[in-house]
């Protein structure tokens, strides 16, 4: 399988998230440039952390609008997995292709933490290899993580099974305990905790492993 990873200016993640999946997990990986119009025939996206174009105007309200960001839409639209991790989640809600919204923390602080998550849909592209109600640590590093939505939003993903992570413990007041989010197919996720500092056993976790192994699964079943 082939996955690529997208690259923002202010992207600081996706080297981190190559190194995940090449040298720890064994796959092909290779970086995408924003202003590309094409995913290379990848197989899996996935939208890293960091602070593209800055954080100006918005977290991922300026990576939105990028070139490449309308391959992506294609991509899902026609079933593709597309992961977003942190500031990569907030690029997808921006980009209306998940639901909801990321603001500052409440407790108006970044935070660097082990998080610690219940998986409350194991049916998604990069939850099938967990089980259903698994706990898994997984760390965030976010300044803007706070996940809010409408209450017809919510009472609207709830319905719908579209809560993929909660916080056992709340680490930035995000609305129901929300770590992440999926659509209604399950093949787009974010969430805010970042799962490719999760899967090399030298880090002490490998509790992100099992997200990104989710997606051989969700492949063969397709």
């Amino acid at each position: 399988m082939k996955w690529g990873v997208l690259h923002f200016p202010g992207s600081n993640d996706e080297r981190d998230t190559i190194y995940a999946l090449e040298s720890v997990l064994g796959y092909h990986a290779r970086l995408l440039w924003h202003g590309d119009r094409n995913l290379a025939d990848c197989d899996a996206i996935v939208l890293p952390g960091g602070f593209s174009y800055g954080d100006y105007l918005r977290c991922g309200a300026l990576a939105r609008f990028s070139p490449v960001m309308e391959a992506v839409a294609d991509f899902a639209k026609s079933g593709g997995p597309v992961l977003g991790i942190c500031n990569g989640f907030q690029v997808l809600c921006e980009a209306g292709l998940l639901p909801g919204a990321l603001v500052q923390n409440r407790g108006l602080k970044f935070r660097c933490v082990p998080a610690t998550l219940t998986v409350e849909n194991n049916t998604t592209a990069f939850t099938l290899g967990y089980e259903d109600g698994a706990q898994a640590v997984i760390p965030i590093k976010h300044g803007e993580g706070c996940y809010v939505a409408d209450q017809s939003t919510l009472a609207e993903i709830q319905d719908h099974g579209q809560i993929v992570f909660r916080y056992t413990s709340n680490p930035n007041g995000s609305i129901d305990d929300i770590a992440g989010v999926c659509n209604r197919e399950g093949n787009v996720v974010g969430l805010m905790p970042h799962p490719e500092h999760a899967v090399d056993p030298l880090t002490g976790v490998t509790d992100g492993q099992p997200l990104f192994r989710s997606v051989d699964q969700w492949k063969q079943a397709a």
